[in-house]
């Protein structure tokens, strides 16, 4: 995977700009979404019952339009499952984020791909099961608010 870093302050406003993004989840609920970020910028907002074909409209998006994905972050509100991390490795995508829940052996993949892997991201709060190398503290965060909001948790190899 390509060593990508992801500053704290980019991930805690693409936690805040997706969740404002007019959505069919907003109306209707019961949709998986799926965003290709860059930085703290959402390139692409795609949206299916099935958290797997969001991710594969990204990956279509990304060929028609010659889009790289070296520097990018793949945001989905899926659970982050070995499927979804494979996907995201294929894609050549370096960094995988969810609101959601993950499954063990998606964590234990993304560690042995090399990616890095957050999970229920919301607001200041996450869990980093894989790659916390990449994560640059850009923001303050106060010792207490370190232990009580973000938790780096990292598969034994």
């Amino acid at each position: 995977m390509p060593f990508s870093k992801i500053k704290l302050s980019h991930l805690y406003s693409l936690s805040k700009k997706i969740n404002l993004i007019p959505s069919l989840y907003l109306e209707a609920g019961a949709i998986h979404g799926t965003v290709l970020c860059k930085d703290d910028v959402p390139l692409v907002y795609m949206e299916d019952v099935g958290r797997h074909n969001a991710v594969d409209k990204v990956a279509g998006w990304m060929h028609v339009n010659f889009e790289g994905s070296e520097d990018k972050i793949l945001y989905t509100t899926g659970r982050l499952t070995s499927e979804m991390v494979i996907k995201t490795a294929l894609m050549g995508i370096p960094i995988l984020v969810s609101r959601s829940g993950f499954t063990a052996w998606g964590a234990d993949l993304a560690k042995d791909l090399g990616m890095t892997l957050i999970g229920r991201l919301r607001g200041k709060r996450f869990l980093c099961l894989s790659g916390s190398e990449r994560l640059i503290w850009d923001v303050e965060v106060s010792q207490s608010e370190k232990t009580t909001t973000t938790n780096i948790i990292e598969p034994k190899s």
